[in-house]
């Protein structure tokens, strides 16, 4: 069993436990798509390059940084656990990237909010089954729940663009980069879009993967990769807790999508975006949420592999 507590048994020693298995669980609920993740079940592979500048490489150890071109793959999806949902009603985006230089892999999952809601594992536990319960729950859930004000302060004001390519991309957690010195500085990154808003005349239930591909026939898709360097008074281990909008930001670079293909027919189906798969040169936190969430990420990619497999041997034996 994939115990998340225990990742964080330092900062919140007095936190509830959860299991990963719950997590997928309560993502999963009644409704299950064989085959398919049990969050973000909808999207969409893309490919393109990372050009990245040089103005990180001090910072950290990682090629990546150090200027150049590295390549990538990735998966633009939306929320829940439906793939065929609409997706103008889900009411969070998410971009994923993975990098491959020699052995190393560095693995990239983000949302469009800037924090998370709660701080730990249990917190965001009871934060899906109030969402499941209703407005009501939710109402409840937030009035007992503080730590929230800075992710409430963030959905007052946002609005969903209508282009995946002109939504901003958060890291959620915050990482170390390590320099070659072994010095850590602790930051959040975003990816901001440098495309222009315009109208999405697509209204059907693959609006926004429609747009995109549109789009994509006309020009590649490109965001700005900007890193926010934390200061010693910023708790990099808390998710739910904005940094001060004074703090350092460095821009690292151009990422550029090139390409699209539907999830079934593309390599980002059969991935898992684990957070935790880091090069050289970073590092994770203790932040107890980043670490659940790869637990989760592993146990929903377990089920839905063996449903991959499962399934490939029924066809096999239906021919």
């Amino acid at each position: 069993m994939l115990a998340l507590a225990c990742y964080s048994a330092v900062s919140l020693a007095a936190a509830p436990t959860v299991t990963a298995q719950q997590f997928v669980d309560l993502q999963q609920g009644d409704s299950e798509f064989s085959g398919f993740r049990r969050a973000h079940a909808k999207g969409i592979c893309i490919a393109g390059e990372f050009n990245a500048n040089g103005n990180l490489s001090k910072f950290s150890q990682s090629d990546l940084f150090a200027k150049g071109v590295s390549k990538f793959i990735g998966r633009f999806s939306i929320a829940g656990n439906n793939p065929y949902a609409p997706d103008l009603k889900a009411p969070v985006r998410s971009l994923a990237l993975t990098f491959v230089s020699g052995a190393e892999r560095f693995n990239i999952a983000m949302n469009t909010p800037p924090v998370m809601a709660v701080s730990n594992p249990h917190s965001f536990y009871q934060q899906l089954v109030a969402i499941k319960q209703g407005t009501e729950a939710v109402q409840t859930f937030f009035a007992e729940h503080p730590e929230s004000a800075d992710f409430l302060a963030w959905k007052r004001d946002y609005q969903p663009t209508p282009s995946l390519a002109t939504e901003t991309y958060h890291s959620i957690n915050a990482f170390y980069l390590v320099d070659e010195q072994g010095q850590r500085q602790a930051v959040r990154w975003q990816m901001a879009p440098l495309a222009k808003p315009q109208a999405n005349h697509h209204d059907g239930a693959d609006a926004l993967q429609n747009e995109l591909a549109e789009r994509l026939l006309q020009a590649p898709v490109e965001f700005a990769w900007q890193f926010t360097l934390a200061e010693p008074s910023d708790d990099e281990n808390d998710p739910a807790k904005r940094w001060p909008s004074d703090r350092t930001k460095i821009n690292a670079g151009t990422l550029t999508i090139e390409r699209w293909q539907g999830q079934l027919e593309g390599p980002c189906h059969g991935m898992n975006f684990d957070p935790l798969v880091l090069p050289t040169g970073v590092t994770a936190t203790a932040d107890p949420i980043l670490h659940a969430r790869s637990a989760a990420y592993a146990e929903s990619y377990r089920r839905r592999a063996k449903e991959q497999l499962v399934n490939a041997v029924k066809e096999s034996d239906d021919e």
